[in-house]
C-alpha cells in the first residue's frame, strides 16, 4: 500500500513538472521559458595569449614592426567525421589564426571573406558605390573612386592544418565492488578511470613574392578526461534502492586546437619581431620546435645594420695617381681553362647573388 502511494505522488509531481513546459508565453517578456544560467561572456585566452602580446610589447620597446601578414586555409586534416555530431575538429582554425596574430600587434589583411569587398568593389567600379549616399543625383562625380594599389598586400601568408587526433593515448581505471554475501545485504561500488588524448597542428609561414616556405611549425596538445563513480545497492524493508553519484570531465578538443595554434605562431612572430623567441616564455616551456629561414635572415640582417661604417679614405695626391699611370702595366695572365666554380653553402640563403664564388685553380 505504502508503494502504491510513492507511485502516485510520483506521477502527480511528474504531470506537474510537465506542466511547467507549457505552450503559454509571458505577455511581458515574450517568452515561453526563462533561460537557465547567466554567466558572463569572458575571454578566450589560452596559456599563450600572454607571451603574445609579451612579443607585441618587446617589439615597441626595441621600435621594430612586422609586416603585414595574412591567413590561408588551417584545415581540419584528421578526417576525423561523426554521422551523429559531425567533425571532430573545429573548422574555424584560421579565425583562431587571425585572433593571435591580432593579439601579437601583427597586421593583418583578409583574405578569407572577400565577398563584401568583391561585391563593394563592382559597385565602385560601375559608379554606384557613393560613401555620402545622400547626395545621389546632386553632383556628377558622387562616387567611391577605384585607384590602383589601393587594396595592401601581404609580405607573409600563415597555412597549415591539424594534422593529428589521436584518441587514448593511455588509459587507466579502478573498479572497487564490496558488499555481503546474503542477497538482501548492502553493496557499493566505486570507479575511477582516466584517459589521455592528443592533437596536433603543422603550420607554414610562406613569403607571398617569392612562395618560399621561409618557417614551420609543428606542436602538439595533450588532453586529460577523468571520470569518479560512485554507487550503493540495498534492500530496505522491501523496497530497492540504487543510488549512484559521479563527476566526469574532459579538457576541450577546440581549445587545445587554440593553444597549439597560437603556439605556433608564437614562434613566427618572434622571427618577425627579431626577438629571441625563449623572450617572453615561461622558464618551465620546452625547447622551440620547428625551423626558421626567416630567423636565420633576421640575425644575419640585424648583425649586418650592427657593423661600423667604414670612414671614406682621402683622395690620394696628383703626383700619385700620375706615377701610378706612368708605372708599366703587370703582364696578362695566359688564357687557360675556364676557372672552377665552388659552391658555398653558407651564402644560399643570405646572399642569394654570392651562392657561387670564382677561384684562381684551374681544372
Amino acid at each position: 500500500m505504502r508503494l502504491r502511494q510513492v507511485l502516485q505522488a510520483s506521477l502527480i509531481a511528474a504531470v506537474g513538472l510537465a506542466g511547467c513546459a507549457s505552450t503559454h508565453f509571458d505577455p511581458e517578456t515574450g517568452l515561453y521559458a526563462k533561460p537557465i544560467g547567466g554567466a558572463p561572456a569572458t575571454g578566450n585566452d589560452t596559456a599563450y595569449s600572454g607571451p603574445l602580446r609579451c612579443l607585441s610589447a618587446a617589439a615597441q620597446t626595441a621600435g621594430r614592426a612586422a609586416p603585414r601578414l595574412a591567413v590561408g586555409d588551417i584545415a581540419d586534416l584528421t578526417g576525423r567525421n561523426d554521422l551523429e555530431t559531425g567533425r571532430k575538429i573545429s573548422q574555424g582554425a584560421s579565425l583562431f589564426a587571425v585572433t593571435a596574430l591580432t593579439k601579437a600587434g601583427v597586421p593583418t589583411v583578409e583574405r578569407q571573406d572577400r565577398g563584401v569587398s568583391e561585391v563593394e568593389r563592382q559597385y565602385a567600379q560601375a559608379h554606384l558605390l557613393s560613401d555620402t549616399p545622400q547626395a545621389a543625383g546632386q553632383s556628377p562625380e558622387n562616387f567611391r573612386a577605384i585607384y590602383a594599389g589601393q587594396i595592401a598586400g601581404s609580405r607573409y601568408y600563415v597555412v597549415g592544418g591539424v594534422t593529428e587526433l589521436n584518441y587514448n593515448l593511455r588509459s587507466s581505471g579502478a573498479d572497487v565492488a564490496a558488499g555481503g554475501l546474503e542477497a538482501s545485504g548492502v553493496k557499493g561500488s566505486l570507479t575511477n578511470s582516466g584517459y589521455v588524448m592528443n592533437i596536433a597542428i603543422d603550420l607554414r609561414l610562406v613569403d607571398t613574392q617569392s612562395q618560399e616556405v621561409v618557417a614551420t611549425a609543428s606542436y602538439q596538445k595533450q588532453l586529460v578526461g577523468r571520470e569518479i563513480r560512485v554507487g550503493v545497492f540495498d534492500f530496505l524493508n522491501g523496497n530497492i534502492f540504487d543510488l549512484s553519484a559521479g563527476t566526469a570531465g574532459m579538457e576541450p578538443i577546440q581549445f587545445a586546437v587554440r593553444t597549439a595554434l597560437e603556439r605556433g605562431l608564437y614562434d613566427f612572430v618572434a622571427d618577425l619581431y627579431a626577438v629571441p623567441r625563449d623572450r617572453c616564455l615561461p622558464d618551465a616551456e620546452i625547447a622551440p620546435h620547428g625551423e626558421s629561414l626567416l630567423a636565420r635572415r633576421t640575425a644575419a640582417a640585424l648583425f649586418q645594420s650592427a657593423q661600423p661604417v667604414a670612414a671614406p679614405q682621402p683622395a690620394p695626391p696628383a703626383h700619385a695617381v700620375q706615377a701610378v699611370q706612368a708605372s708599366p702595366s703587370p703582364p696578362r695572365a695566359p688564357v687557360g681553362p675556364p676557372a672552377r666554380w665552388v659552391l658555398d653553402p653558407s651564402n644560399w640563403r643570405a646572399a642569394p647573388a654570392s651562392a657561387v664564388r670564382g677561384t684562381a685553380t684551374g681544372g
